[in-house]
């Protein structure tokens, strides 16, 4: 299995330097880093890649079995790790991504050694005593909605994910994003992503943690920032004055900034 051409790797930035890997969210690739790779760049061997079914990945390796799970995009990133022979790598993961982050390194703990959670959710549905920020109706009516429309949905939904009406281009490109990936298999990843539940998986996180959270977030409210740090012992949560679900995007500097600070404590 050619792993670098499934996942479109993409390895940037000083080969000399500790590696960061960045893993994009639902509906994106690797693209969506675009803003954050020149910060890393100078001191950071920088990993990029496209899950399978996103971007310019290999499509005919998707497998609806592997990939109705966060289990099989888990596998992709050990994978990846293996393929480059990364040791200890910081792994920033975007949205669902961030609990893939999770999954992966307790797979892989030699290849995985501190995480950034950017904008993470480990349920985005409500439960009992917990707030994923969408009801048991929302998430029905979010996937019948995708289900029957994908190009509608797409374009209502991107705006909402990207929360900065005032730059109308985000919206615009995030749904350029959704539009580019396959139906099929956008509705796989999105079944995967809402219905999943990963709080109990929060417990084995043992590795070096940063979460950032976004002030003002309609897909992962900051309730579901503050149960990800009580629930990962030792994690630092940072608050970044930025709205929507992907400050990497409508706040790059701030993100980035966050981003190397941690980094620079942990080397």
């Amino acid at each position: 299995m050619d792993v670098v051409r499934r996942n479109n790797i993409t390895v940037t930035g000083n080969p000399a330097g500790p590696a960061v890997v960045l893993a994009h969210g639902f509906g994106c690739d690797q693209n969506m880093w675009r803003l954050t790779v020149p910060a890393l760049a100078r001191d950071h061997r920088v990993v990029l890649f496209d899950y399978v079914g996103s971007g310019r990945s290999d499509l005919t390796a998707f497998d609806e079995d592997r990939y109705s799970g966060l289990d099989g995009y888990a596998q992709d990133v050990v994978e990846v790790c293996q393929a480059l022979d990364l040791r200890e790598a910081a792994f920033v993961g975007h949205s669902v991504s961030a609990m893939t982050g999770v999954l992966a390194a307790a797979l892989a703990p030699r290849h995985i050694g501190s995480l950034v959670m950017v904008a993470p959710s480990p349920r985005y549905l409500d439960d009992d005593g917990y707030r994923g920020g969408f009801s048991a109706w929302d998430i029905d009516e979010l996937l019948h909605s995708l289900e029957a429309n994908y190009l509608g949905w797409s374009a209502a939904m991107a705006p909402l994910t990207m929360g900065n009406p005032d730059r109308p281009e985000l919206g615009e490109e995030l749904t350029n994003s959704f539009c580019a990936t396959d139906p099929d298999m956008a509705r796989v990843f999105a079944r995967t992503t809402f219905l999943s539940d990963s709080r109990e998986d929060l417990k084995n996180v043992t590795v070096p943690t940063l979460i950032l959270e976004c002030a003002q977030d309609a897909i992962a409210p900051r309730e579901v920032g503050a149960f990800v740090h009580r629930a990962i012992p030792g994690s630092k949560l940072v608050t970044l004055d930025a709205t929507g679900h992907c400050p990497h995007l409508s706040a790059p500097a701030a993100t980035n900034e966050a981003i190397l600070t941690f980094l620079a404590a942990r080397h």
